[in-house]
């Protein structure tokens, strides 16, 4: 097998960040590929995936779109992606789905910026929603099947799927109560999280429409990306 993953840019690109994690933790080798946002994306995006997006995954000629469609690829040619657990590996599914289907002000309200840190102005009762829901869907996980990964003793897809929330819990200081938190810290402190972090960090490219993303809800409090 021979992968090529196809993503944008670290700071800013959630849904690469996904199947990238989840590769590069459990050691599944592939070429990484970036593509950098511009202010129109769609055309240039569609010579290398049918729905204008990233991330995209290529293997041996078949081209794979959409992040959960990724991970479900990869499971069924990698263990180790979903939990062996048959009670934890249902209960990732069913995280995972809800993340990828769901938690719309979050996504709009504290989009991932992973340089900065930022202070909203003012917490919106769907965010607050969403944080809440979050902070409960973390505890469950932890507690239900022991930790310190969301389905258990190592990570999976659905600690992938929830990779980006991370960044945005730390960017924009949400409470997710104390075992959320921790679950943030921890696979923060993941290498592969590191490596990313690093990338994203280094990188001198802004996408004027992500920058505003943050300026519009939050005041830019610290800003730890390398300038040209």
């Amino acid at each position: 097998m021979t992968y090529t993953l196809i993503t944008a840019n670290r700071n800013y690109s959630s849904w690469s960040l996904r199947p990238w994690m989840l590769m590069k933790a459990l050691d599944i080798s592939f070429t990484d590929q970036i593509i950098y946002f511009e202010a129109e994306n769609y055309d240039r995006f569609r010579e290398f995936a049918p729905n204008g997006q990233v991330p995209c995954l290529k293997d041996d000629g078949r081209t794979i779109w959409d992040s959960l469609a990724i991970m479900e690829y990869l499971a069924e040619r990698h263990a180790g992606c979903w939990p062996e657990d048959e009670a934890a590996r249902t209960w990732a599914r069913c995280a995972t789905a809800e993340m990828h289907g769901g938690f719309a002000p979050l996504r709009n309200i504290c989009p991932m910026n992973v340089g900065v840190r930022a202070q909203l102005y003012e917490a919106e009762s769907g965010l607050q929603r969403n944080i809440d829901r979050i902070g409960e869907l973390f505890a469950q996980g932890l507690d239900d099947f022991g930790g310190p990964w969301l389905a258990g003793a190592s990570p999976t897809i659905v600690d992938a799927f929830y990779a980006p929330v991370a960044y945005r819990v730390r960017s924009f200081d949400l409470d997710i109560g104390a075992k959320g938190r921790a679950w943030v810290d921890h696979i923060i402190a993941h290498p592969a999280m590191q490596a990313w972090e690093r990338e994203a960090l280094a990188e001198t490219q802004r996408e004027t429409g992500h920058e505003e993303e943050v300026l519009a809800v939050a005041t830019v409090t610290v800003d730890f990306r390398a300038t040209n």
